[in-house]
């Protein structure tokens, strides 16, 4: 009897205790789903403003490069002479006309004849660039969306002086060409979002839908004057709204368009309701939660007993399972890590062979031998590229008769813009190994991401020891430097950890980047 009755409690006791525990659970998963939804709001909100930021940096940037024109033409105005300059000015014009954007282009020489990129051109284009000439001659810069017949254009024009000598160039962007090169470049991007650009007089400039290009989009749209008054804590305006292109309700985001000389705006609308659906699918299975919650604490306790008895049989075959498994998970790692090297490695691509070129097309004009050898240093860089070491690694001293060419066509390109020093402290480093392309690219990324002049040169210094290669330069960070993908970090990183090597640095120390290269020792 008394056996019965301590047996009876004892159930009674695991029954509470069992019901308890189901009562504490279900209200910690209550709590923490109610968390998780406000996270996932926030979560969205964070999103679509990253997407926001995203789209409109890809957009300035686009447009930026239509700018970089001037600078071209400011070059072949210092280099050239008086009698060259409008034969120079000629192929230039030619050159940018091949792009099928650029409807027509014409510069003028001091107040000589107006001359055109191609022959081809209208007596009405003609007409129409003689007449702004005219109207604009004292118009240092000129960017701005006027009708031309039955298009659009962006027209960029600007006045240069050298050498007293008056250059005036303008040029004509058509606005649906550039919607149909935006839709094909931005397909990734126009998924989950689409943006549209105007002016302050909200004139649209571009539209994913043609459509609306040249209208005002205070009239077609639910955007407001309002939307580009901003505040100095927040440089944007965020609101919802009724999208006229997706007849939906959006997250519109309204922000100044970072673009020289103009004065327009970008909207970026990212639709509200995936955002909503995302909260939605986080209640539902949160109340999914709730019941399956209970139904599994109760078929948890019933098989902890039950694997609780076969755990001290397995365990010894376990712990050799685990051996096992041990050894082949490392083999697997080594494996995925020989795989993302290659990958990187395959990835790897110099963005300079366009600079390189340009600069070469300079030098042919004016020194014949500095050109000559920079051929063929650009062509011993690319037998160096196009041929990559399986082992992802190289010897010191190919890495650095690479660099040296890298550098002489850097220096050739920026001139007294910037100075290197390669010093070494052991000859015997020379012969230990490093990673292919290593030294390149910290060297570009330093380039890339400074800014360098006359007075103010980037200086970069590559100081060779026993164990490791330090590359540091001087910090002069751009302005308005791109956003950095690390990539080429990340690459260089991936390499030292196959080889287990774990110091590899990089760090900022007194207006100095500094990057520490750890040289790998290959015994054979």
């Amino acid at each position: 009897m008394k056996f019965r009755l301590k047996k009876i409690t004892s159930r009674k006791a695991f029954i509470i205790y069992v019901a308890v525990s189901i009562l504490i659970t279900v209200s910690s998963v209550y709590i923490l789903s109610n968390l998780i939804t406000d996270l996932t709001e926030k979560a969205n909100d964070e999103v679509s403003e990253r997407n926001f930021m995203k789209k409109q940096e890809f957009l300035s940037q686009e447009f930026s490069k239509f700018l970089e024109h001037e600078n071209r033409v400011k070059h072949v105005l210092k280099i050239s002479q008086q009698e060259d300059l409008a034969a120079n000015l000629k192929v230039l014009s030619s050159v940018q006309s091949i792009n099928f954007l650029v409807v027509d282009n014409w510069f003028q020489i001091n107040d000589n004849k107006i001359q055109f990129g191609t022959d081809s051109i209208s007596d009405a284009v003609k007409k129409d660039a003689a007449a702004f000439i005219l109207k604009n001659k004292n118009t240092a810069h000129f960017s701005a969306v006027i009708p031309q017949g039955k298009d659009w254009v962006w027209r960029i024009y600007f006045k240069l002086n050298s050498k007293n000598t008056i250059v005036r160039y303008g040029y004509d962007i058509n606005l649906r060409k550039l919607r149909d090169y935006f839709s094909n470049i931005d397909k990734s991007k126009s998924a989950t979002n689409y943006a549209f650009i105007f002016d302050k007089s909200g004139r649209c400039i571009y539209h994913p839908d043609s459509t609306f290009i040249g209208k005002d989009i205070y009239k077609v749209s639910s955007t407001r004057p309002l939307d580009t008054i901003f505040t100095k804590k927040q440089d944007y305006v965020k609101r919802v709204t009724m999208s006229e292109f997706l007849k939906l309700d959006v997250i519109r985001f309204t922000k100044r368009l970072d673009l020289k000389n103009s004065h327009w705006f970008v909207c970026v609308n990212v639709p509200k309701f995936s955002m909503d659906e995302n909260v939605e699918v986080i209640k539902k299975y949160s109340t999914w939660i709730y019941s399956i919650t209970t139904v599994m604490l109760l078929l948890i306790f019933y098989l902890f007993s039950y694997a609780n008895r076969r755990a001290y049989r397995e365990k010894g075959i376990a712990i050799k399972e685990k051996n096992r498994l041990l050894v082949e998970n490392e083999k697997i790692i080594k494996e995925k890590a020989l795989i993302q090297l290659q990958q990187l490695k395959e990835q790897m691509n110099p963005h300079f062979l366009f600079n390189s070129l340009n600069s070469l097309y300079m030098l042919i004009g004016s020194d014949i031998k500095v050109a000559q050898k920079f051929t063929l240093n650009l062509s011993r860089i690319y037998r160096y590229l196009i041929d990559p070491p399986e082992e992802n690694i190289v010897p010191l001293k190919d890495e650095l008769l690479f660099i040296e060419k890298y550098i002489f066509l850097q220096q050739t390109r920026f001139k007294e813009e910037l100075f290197f020093s390669i010093e070494i402290e052991d000859q015997a480093a020379l012969e230990k190994h490093i990673p292919y392309l290593a030294l390149q690219t910290v060297v570009e990324n330093a380039i890339k991401h400074n800014a360098a002049t006359q007075e103010n040169p980037l200086t970069t210094k590559i100081l060779i020891q026993t164990n490791q290669v330090i590359i540091s330069n001087n910090l002069q960070t751009k302005s308005s430097a791109e956003p950095s993908t690390k990539f080429g970090l990340n690459y260089l990183k991936s390499i030292y950890n196959y080889y287990s090597k774990t110091d590899f640095k990089t760090s900022e120390k007194d207006g100095n980047f500094v990057c520490i290269l750890p040289l790998i020792s290959i015994h054979s």
